[in-house]
């Protein structure tokens, strides 16, 4: 099927713009400046903070003037993530659109459908002319994915509306009315490097399908950094060997699906090491059975480019840091059974001339909960004479018994569809929860279309959820409260 075939075609016509514009985390110049550009284009109010954060403001169309002005609100910035193989430069380059089985995707990268669906669903209504709609205040962050620096700073005084629809949410017909809190991790071990000896095998564990860590780290699935930790350890039962490098994952909100170390190891057996290797694989095929089908071990010998490795105690003491700090799921909430109160998720490891360096994303619904996991993971970290730094603290969104904008959006999705929303709570971190620090009296829901895999090249969107939804918003701009 031709893209420029896909329906609704104003939606896809700006998304296809979006992906066009390279928009990682902390990449968001260029996006920000195009939104600005886009609205000044129609003369539309715009504001563009010294974050790049735009607001662009739209009034009401003819005989809505009356109605609630309705706050649109979700994030420029997406996590860029590519295929090992993959040649594309992400901090420069297109994304290369495909479509298959009823779904849009990138090939080789992460597609951006967080947060690009948003950008692209309010750019169509911002560009219409026979969209029905009350008076919008479209709000656009930056920087969600690391840290929601975006809606850490920026100045909300100027808004008129208090009901906002954050569109940040991968699950049709699903309303989310609050979540969790969280904050970032990074962890420093100090280690000593001698001189390398011996011949480099290079150790890789692949076929992991990873994820994001608020809406998919209750599927249980390994974290490559952790395991690569696990593997060290086993293979140290049986084999002596210096670490010269170790690396997994690209971004601390995503299940890492890969993770290798470089090893030095004195007149290597190729056969035993990968007799052992192939054994340890065994094993956690078994322990993530129906978790994770494709886990894979390869061994392979590598050029020796290095010229140091760690010691014997650096070596052991980074294996069994990994094996130490807690991984995944920490505490399920007891109020709201099936829900995840707690996380914790080691989304990037590399050792670097400074040491071995370890960013956490840690998440909870309780803030105590939240301090004291943030506590353990410092203990364990200075117990192995490392040190830890906090960052991007984010609050959590708490449910509110009276809301307006939810009866709303209930009474339109029942209409549209003859049956009720699921209405609940996520794991993962929205802005939502920072917003209303700075604005006490918002009404805050969000929602959004299927979006399978986020953070991972394996991200795909539904073309009909777009649809539904994208009709499902229109329905809800065009729902008369006033007389």
């Amino acid at each position: 099927m031709n893209l420029n075939d896909l329906q609704p075609k104003e939606v896809f016509r700006f998304f296809y713009e979006i992906c066009r514009i390279p928009h990682g985390s902390y990449n968001i110049d260029a996006i920000s400046d195009y939104l600005v550009a886009f609205a000044k284009e129609r003369n539309l109010e715009v504001r563009q903070d010294q974050l790049k954060n735009v607001i662009i403001k739209k009034p009401a169309t003819e005989g809505y003037e009356k109605e609630e002005t309705l706050i649109l609100q979700g994030h420029m910035d997406m996590v860029a993530v590519k295929e090992t193989d993959s040649d594309i430069d992400m901090e420069k380059d297109p994304l290369r659109l495909d479509y298959k089985d009823g779904c849009l995707y990138a090939q080789g990268t992460s597609l951006g459908g967080d947060d690009g669906i948003a950008i692209a669903y309010a750019l169509a209504i911002l560009d219409s002319d026979s969209i029905k709609h009350p008076g919008l205040e479209v709000v656009f962050t930056v920087n969600e994915e690391v840290g929601m620096d975006g809606a850490i700073g920026i100045d909300l005084s100027d808004l008129k509306g208090t009901r906002l629809l954050n569109i940040d949410s991968e699950e049709e017909g699903v309303l989310l009315t609050s979540c969790a809190g969280g904050m970032r991790v990074h962890a420093l071990l100090p280690v000593v490097r001698i001189p390398s000896e011996g011949s480099c095998v290079k150790v890789v564990l692949s076929g992991l399908k990873g994820g994001h860590s608020g809406a998919e780290i209750h599927h249980g699935r390994a974290n490559a950094n952790h395991t690569m930790g696990r593997i060290l350890s086993e293979l140290s039962r049986k084999v002596s060997f210096n670490v010269a490098m170790l690396s997994g994952g690209e971004k601390d909100n995503a299940i890492p699906l890969y993770a290798e170390a470089l090893l030095c190891i004195e007149n290597p057996d190729m056969n035993a090491l990968s007799t052992e290797l192939s054994a340890i694989e065994e094993v956690l095929k078994n322990e993530y059975a129906g978790k994770e089908d494709s886990i894979r071990i390869t061994l392979c010998e590598s050029e020796c480019e290095v010229v140091t490795m760690l010691d014997e105690q650096s070596t052991k003491a980074v294996y069994e840091y990994l094996c130490s700090v807690p991984d995944g799921v920490i505490a399920m909430s007891g109020l709201n059974p099936g829900f995840v109160e707690t996380s914790l998720n080691l989304g990037v490891l590399k050792l670097t001339e400074e040491g071995l360096e370890a960013d956490y994303a840690l998440r909870s619904s309780i803030e105590q909960s939240k301090l004291f996991l943030r506590d353990r993971v410092d203990m364990i970290t200075r117990a192995f004479g490392g040190s830890c730094e906090f960052s991007g603290d984010y609050p959590g969104w708490e449910y509110r018994a009276q809301s307006p904008l939810r009866d709303k959006m209930i009474r339109v999705y029942e209409k549209c569809y003859g049956s009720l929303p699921e209405v609940t709570a996520i794991h993962a971190g929205l802005e939502c929860g920072i917003l209303l620090k700075k604005r006490s009296d918002l009404d805050c829901i969000s929602f959004g279309p299927d979006i399978y895999d986020i953070h991972t090249t394996k991200e795909r969107m539904p073309v009909d959820s777009v649809k539904r939804t994208w009709e499902y918003l229109l329905a809800v701009l065009s729902e008369k409260e006033q007389g």
